[in-house]
């Protein structure tokens, strides 16, 4: 399952990346990660605090996956991510 976070997380990632680019957002971190993007779409005001908030439980969530931490994400943490970034691709564009 963690396989799967960290994949469905790089295309969360990718995803926020071209809301950025669409909303000609400049992002000035060499290698910008979730947080970085979300952090920029709230500060331009393209995401409320409830958005902001939802965006930054997923990336938690992929870096449960991706990342030596104290614990594994639970298989419904795990769905809860891949749910949620279906839905930020049909909705956050």
């Amino acid at each position: 399952m963690t396989a799967a976070g960290a994949i469905v997380g790089v295309v969360l990632e990718r995803h926020l990346s071209k809301v950025c680019q669409n909303h000609e957002i400049a992002i000035t971190q060499k290698n910008p990660v979730i947080s970085d993007f979300n952090e920029l779409l709230k500060k331009s005001e393209i995401f409320d605090i409830p958005t902001w908030r939802w965006i930054q439980r997923l990336g938690d969530i992929r870096n449960l996956c991706s990342h030596s931490k104290d614990r594994d994400p639970t298989s419904d943490e795990v769905q809860d991510l891949i749910d949620g970034v279906d839905k930020a691709i049909k909705t956050i564009a």
